[in-house]
């Protein structure tokens, strides 16, 4: 198929993230290279694991270091709602690069210039990190991730997918495929999500994430 598909001839798909889950990183950046090989355009939108998991599941069964990493994992994701208001929500997949980047492929994720620089990177002013530390955004936050959990529910955390009219956990692979093994995979998925009645396909995670 021809990479040179018109914009509006290209289907719309929405991707829920949260930029510090490395899992859905991963998917991410498989859904770049579906972009390359199939007339499929994503819609970058925001969930909150902390949301999901501290408020939505009340933390239950959470070990109290875990519940701490999900309270600053609030900064991020208020970060991208901020500039999604300052700029726009096309600025969403841009901004998530650039973070995730410095989170996943550079292992960052305890460095609080990431944000900061990668507000710069896509030419926003860096007093936008300020968010992190701010309950503005929060409601807007909610609303994504509502948009999303209120439909595939709250079994599942991210990366989310809807497409075509329903919306779907996963998948979750390691590392991105590349080529046509990420086409094939995105004819698979489409394949198998288009059956009325389908819930998951699922195997026992034997590696950590790969972000080659």
């Amino acid at each position: 198929m021809s990479t040179a598909v018109q914009a509006e001839e290209r289907e719309k798909v929405q991707f829920w993230f949260d930029p510090i889950c490395p899992w859905a990183w991963i998917t991410s950046r498989w859904m770049l290279e579906v972009e390359k090989l199939r007339p499929v355009e994503t819609d970058w939108r925001i969930m909150s694991l902390a949301y999901l998991n501290v408020t939505q599941h009340g933390g239950e069964g959470m070990a109290p270091e875990y519940l701490e990493r999900l309270e600053r994992a609030w900064g991020p994701v208020r970060v991208c709602a901020a500039a999604g208001a300052e700029k726009g929500d096309d600025i969403l997949g841009p901004l998530y690069t650039a973070i995730g980047t410095r989170f996943h492929v550079e292992g960052r994720r305890g460095d609080p210039a990431v944000v900061t620089e990668a507000l710069a990177e896509v030419g926003l002013p860096e007093s936008l990190a300020e968010a992190a530390v701010s309950t503005d955004y929060d409601e807007t936050i909610k609303k994504s991730h509502h948009e999303a959990f209120d439909r595939v529910g709250l079994d599942v955390g991210t990366p989310v997918i809807g497409v075509r009219g329903d919306i779907f956990f996963g998948p979750v692979v390691t590392p991105a495929p590349r080529g046509e093994a990420a086409a094939r995979l995105w004819d698979g998925f489409l394949l198998v999500t288009g059956i009325d009645g389908f819930f998951e396909i699922k195997r026992t995670r034997d590696r950590p994430p790969s972000f080659e």
